[in-house]
């Protein structure tokens, strides 16, 4: 064999595995890609398919990936985006160096991060609602059941407020607390029952702050992150809400309702304070839709220490707000309306509903 024919055949051969190569790069995106559609189409249109899918596999990956990436003490997910855009980074000065493309492994990236968002998130927006498995009756309620509601709500936080509580705790010991609340919840509601990894303050948490965001769950890596930057008030409701996505729970209504149920059942003041507070933002902001004036009564009763936290409260976000925050707000928007949650952002304010059947079921509060 000449000198030529040999580097002939050595060219073939590099050109032949990197064909082999690029073969197995595209058979390895169509399987994401496909394994992420039929799971999808498979939630949306077979009945029972998310609840199965919720109850007995789901938990299997929070008791893997979650606990493996719960010894961690800072947030992966969060270190895992820096990663990520520093490797796209030089990723795409190698293409422009080398003038090679970055479609294939951006591709690849794609759609295995679309499919750890189909199996650890996605499949589960189509799950019983928890208010089934509670036996509670969702209806249109009068305004009177709403003002009853939200007296109610003042009453607690006021107690609260009177009784000396202090909303500020470690964000250490409001992580133990926010699992001890969602343990105790899975006792007595089988569905939040099982594994929770801790919640993990973000480090760079002005990310969350100028998009609006209390907290965010990772399904990449099966986490509950948090602010750490917002008023104290809110961060134990915010660990309970986005612990409950752990469970399979990703309607933002349910989510803020189990959140407000867990704070208002812990044995922690401040995890109580921060649910009853919370929920009364949303109640009264419903009932000044509905009826101005009552509005005005149940604001009065309001004492100053909880007017001075909703202040602070609103003084904090109203920092961020601009173009970034809009335009994250319609991103949001848009991606709850493409899980089927057809009322957008407006479907964290549904929680209300929740708290009414709650408080008819549980608490007496409109049989006043």
């Amino acid at each position: 064999m000449t000198a030529r024919n040999k580097r002939f055949r050595q060219i073939g051969q590099v050109i032949h595995k990197a064909g082999k190569g690029r073969n197995r790069l595209w058979v390895a995106v169509l399987f994401c890609l496909t394994l992420s559609v039929f799971l999808q189409l498979a939630a949306r249109n077979l009945p029972g398919f998310g609840e199965w899918y919720g109850t007995a596999l789901y938990p299997v990956l929070v008791g893997t990936i979650g606990r493996f990436w719960g010894l961690f003490p800072f947030s992966a997910s969060e270190i895992g985006i820096y990663l990520l855009a520093a490797g796209f980074l030089i990723l795409f000065v190698c293409c422009i160096l080398k003038r090679t493309s970055p479609f294939r492994p951006v591709c690849l990236t794609a759609s295995l991060l679309f499919l750890l968002y189909t199996v650890n998130c996605g499949v589960n927006y189509y799950r019983t609602p928890f208010s089934a498995h509670m036996g509670l009756e969702i209806k249109q309620s009068t305004a009177e059941e709403l003002e009853n509601l939200c007296i109610f709500l003042t009453d607690q936080v006021n107690r609260l407020s009177e009784d000396g509580v202090d909303a500020a705790m470690s964000l250490s010991q409001a992580g133990e607390e926010g699992v001890k609340a969602m343990e105790a919840m899975g006792e007595d509601f089988w569905p939040l029952n099982g594994y929770y990894p801790r919640p993990k303050p973000v480090l760079c948490s002005w990310i969350l702050s100028v998009q609006q965001l209390c907290g965010i769950y990772s399904p990449f890596t099966i986490e509950a992150n948090y602010n750490r930057f917002m008023p104290d008030y809110n961060i134990p409701h915010t660990i309970c809400h986005e612990l409950s996505h752990l469970r399979g729970f990703m309607r933002e209504d349910e989510a803020n309702f189990i959140g407000y149920l867990a704070c208002i059942r812990s044995e922690s003041p401040q995890f109580q304070y921060s649910g009853y507070l919370t929920g009364w933002v949303y109640a009264t902001n419903a009932l000044y839709r509905t009826d101005a004036q009552a509005y005005s009564r149940v604001r009065a009763r309001l004492n100053e220490k909880a007017q001075e936290d909703l202040r602070e409260n609103n003084a904090f976000w109203g920092q961020y707000e601009g173009k970034v925050a809009e335009a994250a707000n319609q991103l949001n928007d848009a991606y709850l309306k493409i899980n089927s949650q057809d009322q957008g952002v407006a479907s964290y304010g549904q929680a209300v509903d929740l708290m009414l059947a709650y408080a008819r079921e549980y608490q007496g509060v409109n049989s006043r």
